[in-house]
């Protein structure tokens, strides 16, 4: 038994623990859960705990259905939520098949993987999420239009308002869980909020967005509220993104910044740009995962619909944030894309590996966009050489089931997982007739 699984059993003990939550993701980026008891903790530390992969979306066939979810143990944190006295613990888990190897079709996996190629070329990968969420009255009335629980707007600081205390609320919770927060504010639209996560390793940062929801949501509740991470809930508001900061490392130096260069960029910068560039339409179906994610994208309001980049550019899809003179460390790209509902795993993997693509095949980075994107003519786009991005999941669907990279990083099981339940999605949605036919056309026709 190593350290870390002694002080989590150390840990259990002392503080009188009483249900350890072993949490993982499915494919799609929901969050599973099973709890055992203390004395079952060694156990799972050395055998994992078995359960029906079958019943997980995505993780496995009925035949093969035997799994087993082994907790990583520098994930244990108490769940502030759940009291002082007879806690509960949770911690992250990796799925393994029944002769102990790590399954191709967990997430986390997916994301190990990719990590692995980085490191295997010098790199470490970091990432810096700036998590957007609307709050709406509880319950939420589906007849009804949705109700947010506040009127304000970006950077509003309404005093006694509910957004000011649930963001306070759930910053306490968030930190006392070890998750570290940078910012926070009120976003543009009515009860939207943005809680920006400090910069880490991009595992530790997967695992933070998955605790962070599940902690958004807990607060809500608490406080009589309803939160909410779908990219687009009302049409006539901003969509929720994830804008997420990227940056290399070579052990302790930053491998995107160079002194001297344009924007104090290095070529390995410029080149993990131009991969994000060109292999951007076949990661969306992955960063923008659900059939509403593309109402936020083709919504305005500053979304990224068009792939080029730009130095502290908002409406292009990489942005290359003002350098700040003597932070080396701090330089860093911006990907504008990724939503808030996206399986943070999978995203990551994908993002990192058409950024490694770039640097690894040498690509060049074209000219920055420096103009609005959005006021340009579909003409001046193109003879820019900017092109878009999908604007339906169905686009999206049919430009990664082409991609070799996509297939290569998610793995085949992931891969056709993926594109199976997103077709599926896409013909559900296409079936539907709409409250707008109905208002559009029933009276017409």
């Amino acid at each position: 038994m190593d350290r870390q699984q002694e002080f989590v059993l150390r840990t259990v003990e002392e503080r009188d623990i009483r249900f350890i939550r072993l949490w993982f993701t499915d494919v799609l980026g929901f969050l599973k859960s099973v709890a055992i008891a203390p004395a079952e903790l060694e156990a799972a530390f050395s055998e994992g705990i078995g359960f029906d992969g079958s019943s997980i979306e995505g993780l496995t066939r009925v035949y093969e259905a035997d799994m087993i979810a082994r907790p990583d143990p520098t994930t244990f944190q108490i769940l502030p939520w759940r009291g002082e006295l007879q806690g509960t613990a949770r911690m992250f888990c990796d799925i393994l098949t029944p002769d102990g190897e790590p399954s191709l079709a967990d997430s986390r996996n997916v994301l190990k993987r990719a990590l692995d190629r980085a490191s295997d070329q010098g790199f470490t990968f970091y990432t810096h999420p700036e998590v957007e969420f609307y709050l709406f009255e509880n319950p939420i009335d589906l007849t009804r239009p949705l109700t947010p629980v506040d009127h304000a707007g970006y950077f509003d600081h309404v005093p006694r308002g509910t957004a000011h205390d649930f963001r306070r609320a759930a910053i306490t919770m968030l930190e006392s869980m070890g998750i570290s927060v940078e910012f926070s504010h009120h976003e543009a639209g009515p009860g939207q909020n943005e809680i920006d996560l400090r910069y880490a390793d991009a595992l530790t940062t997967a695992d933070n967005i998955m605790t962070f929801r599940t902690v958004v949501k807990e607060v809500a509740l608490e406080q009589g509220v309803y939160a909410s991470f779908m990219p687009k809930p009302m049409a006539e508001h901003p969509g929720s993104g994830m804008h997420t900061h990227l940056s290399l490392f070579e052990g302790d130096r930053n491998a995107f910044h160079e002194p001297g260069s344009q924007y104090e960029l290095s070529k390995v910068a410029r080149s993990f740009i131009a991969g994000l560039l060109r292999h951007a339409p076949e990661i969306t179906a992955v960063t923008n995962q659900f059939v509403n994610s593309y109402k936020r994208l083709w919504g305005g309001a500053e979304a990224p619909s068009y792939v080029c980049w730009g130095h502290n550019n908002r409406s292009a899809l990489v942005r290359v944030p003002m350098y700040k003179p003597g932070k080396g460390n701090s330089s860093r790209v911006e990907y504008r894309a990724l939503d808030s509902a996206a399986n943070p795993y999978l995203a990551f993997a994908v993002l990192l590996a058409a950024g490694l693509k770039g640097v690894e095949n040498g690509y060049e980075l074209p000219e920055g966009a420096e103009d609005d994107v959005w006021e340009l003519t579909d003409a001046e786009r193109r003879a820019l050489g900017i092109d878009p991005l999908p604007q339906s999941l169905d686009g999206a669907i049919q430009v990664m089931e082409r991609s070799e990279l996509v297939a290569e990083t998610l793995g085949e099981h992931v891969f056709d997982f993926v594109l199976r339940n997103k077709r599926r999605e896409w013909d559900e949605y296409r079936g539907q007739v709409t409250p707008y036919e109905l208002r559009r056309f029933l009276p017409l026709l």
